[in-house]
């Protein structure tokens, strides 16, 4: 049939329809589609579907009246629109209904075929002219495809869709690197506030997509050549999206149904998987927050390792709360998560040592810096954790040992750990609190935790030994004025180990500051010596008590010093004591009360 033919078929056709619908004749056909019954005619119906016309004509009973149809795509809603369509009825068609008018037009079989601009060829031509062209529209139509498989695969709307997306996607963004040239390198702050406008686009657009579409979604913006690291925030708006819900936070699980823990379990893995390879392209705070979902999801061992590997490799931008993740067990077990936060330390070292410091990263820090930081950051956990009762001797030592020795300049953190840990397990013996304390070096402590550690009961007697054995030495060598010697082992070590990248200004300010504290502590010595003596007027009751107190015991070398520093400040005396000459005057007697007969 020629296309002449088929146009005035058409048109007869459609002006029979309506001729039929406005003198309201009465249905001849029944039609069951999508769970609802749509009493309808069929000369308008066999005029445009062919899969109708098929059923009418291999119909046994030359009058029909009752037509079944399975698995419609849309449902009794889209079956609504093409028996409009049919009845030249018109309706609005927009990218809410698209998909579905396509899928169901195919089901239908409502193509030229059978009459001149049937439904699929006026869907096609919106689906090319009004919908693909923009990020929206393909969105919108991708996300009414995830209801209408398999046929929305088998017109091959959804591959459509995704293409359209990644086209647009590295057409308008500037951050595809086909499209990187030298002046966009160089933009100012405006216009990367604006780069960042359009991301935050994207993931509102996209968050709408199912995490299967999703992925398909990614995969073809990557093969487009669009940049991986700008896909962070895509991927941290979808997670923090479809994770909702989740008590990743508080220790312990809550009960959710499995089909909703099997959802967001598929979700996060997916999302592990396509972040992207780069260093430092996405947050270690996200990586956390992923990470907790992961272990409170019991995702797949690699989805967990590979989260703890990203972490370890940007550890050294960690704050504390990213490390203190919970246990979700009630076995009895730590409050914290130990054992991960150990493994992501190891993973850190062995980057270190394999790979060294990058000088092509823009983010790396110093490596001495860097493992300062991490040293810092590593002994404000084990201080954090060493309150849980829960946690083992050794267990604890694993976790301390493992905290490079580089990067512990002073030992103040380790100490106020072992401190905090010792308190909170009073029962432990003594072997026990050996092998604790072991963990930190005493040379390096400062003079304010040496003081501390003076007097802590809870430290083992050689560990107080060795803190006084050293304090005394550095302050032997203070006295004897070799203030080279007079600085402890720790600020020595750390004037050679930060002498890279400590500018001399501020190692002349550290010891000039060390100097004024040995001629505070002198001064402070001496005062003290001096407000001991007891003043002149009250020497006989002084004398007369002493007799009834137990000898004094031998002067230590401390005081010996401090005597000897005495003589040489002579004008270090306490305000208040008069001088000694003074009291040797009053002391002595009357010359004629010396020789009187009485």
């Amino acid at each position: 049939m020629s296309t002449k033919k088929k146009q005035l078929l058409s048109t007869a056709m459609r002006r029979t329809s309506e001729w039929i619908f406005s003198q309201e004749i009465p249905s001849d056909v029944t039609v069951h589609a999508g769970g609802a019954n749509f009493s309808l005619h069929k000369f308008p119906l066999v005029s445009k579907c062919g899969y109708i016309r098929k059923v009418v004509a291999e119909a046994s009973d030359a009058d029909l009246s009752f037509i079944e149809i399975p698995d419609i795509p849309g449902g009794a809603e889209a079956f609504e629109l093409a028996a409009r369509f049919c009845y030249g009825i018109n309706f609005e068609i927009s990218t809410d209904n698209i998909a579905m008018l396509r899928c169901v037009a195919e089901h239908l079989e409502m193509t030229e075929d059978y009459a001149v601009g049937n439904l699929v060829s006026r869907a096609e031509a919106y689906i090319n002219e009004v919908a693909l062209k923009s990020l929206s529209g393909s969105v919108s139509v991708l996300h009414q495809c995830e209801k209408l498989n398999p046929m929305a695969e088998k017109v091959k709307l959804i591959n459509r869709c995704i293409d359209a997306v990644a086209y647009v996607a590295c057409q308008e963004s500037q951050f595809s690197s086909s499209g990187i040239t030298d002046s966009q390198e160089s933009l100012s702050s405006s216009a990367s506030h604006h780069r960042s406008a359009i991301v935050d686009w994207w993931a509102e657009d996209l968050t709408l997509l199912r995490i299967d579409i999703f992925q398909r979604v990614l995969m073809a913006m990557k093969a487009r050549g669009f940049n991986q690291s700008a896909l962070g925030p895509v991927l941290m708006l979808y997670a923090q999206k479809s994770l909702r819900g989740l008590e990743i936070f508080g220790r312990g699980r809550k009960v959710i149904e499995l089909k909703q823990e099997h959802e967001k379990r598929v979700i996060l893995e997916t999302i592990v998987s396509l972040l992207p390879g780069e260093k430092n392209s996405m947050s270690v705070s996200f990586l956390s927050m992923l990470l907790r979902a992961a272990i409170y999801l019991e995702t797949t061992v690699a989805c967990r390792l590979d989260l703890e590997k990203r972490m370890g490799l940007q550890l050294g931008q960690a704050v504390l709360d990213d490390l203190l993740i919970p246990s979700y067990s009630f076995a009895g077990d730590t409050l914290f998560d130990v054992d991960t936060v150990q493994r992501i330390l190891v993973n850190y070292l062995e980057r270190d040592m394999i790979e060294g410091p990058n000088a092509d990263d823009d983010f790396a820090y110093p490596p001495n810096a860097d493992l300062e930081r991490v040293g810092r950051l590593m002994e404000n956990y084990v201080a954090e954790i060493a309150t849980d009762p829960n946690l083992k001797v050794a267990k604890f030592i694993s976790l301390a040992e493992l905290v490079p020795e580089q990067a512990r300049i002073t030992e103040d953190g380790m100490y106020r750990a072992i401190d905090i840990y010792l308190k909170a397990h009073p029962t432990l013996s003594d072997m026990e609190r050996k092998k604790v304390c072991s963990m930190m070096d005493c040379q390096k402590l400062s003079r304010e935790a040496c003081a501390h550690a003076a007097q802590n009961d809870r430290l083992p007697v050689q560990t107080v030994v060795q803190v006084l054995y050293y304090e005394q030495q550095r302050l032997r060598d203070t006295m004897n004025g070799n203030v080279m010697g007079a600085e402890s082992p720790a600020i020595s070590k750390l004037s050679t180990y930060s002498s890279d990248h400590l500018v001399a200004d501020e190692l002349s300010c550290l010891r000039r500051e060390n100097e004024d504290l040995k001629l505070e502590l002198v001064k402070m010595r001496m005062r003290l010596k001096e407000l001991e003596k007891p003043p002149p007027n009250t020497l006989p009751a002084s004398v007369s008590a002493s007799d009834e107190k137990p000898p004094l015991p031998r002067k230590s070398f401390m005081n010996t010093v401090s005597k000897k520093l005495g003589r040489l400040y002579p004008f270090m005396r306490a305000e208040g004591v008069k001088p000694l000459s003074v009291a040797k005057v009053r002391g002595k007697p009357n010359k004629d009360r010396r020789h009187s007969i009485s």
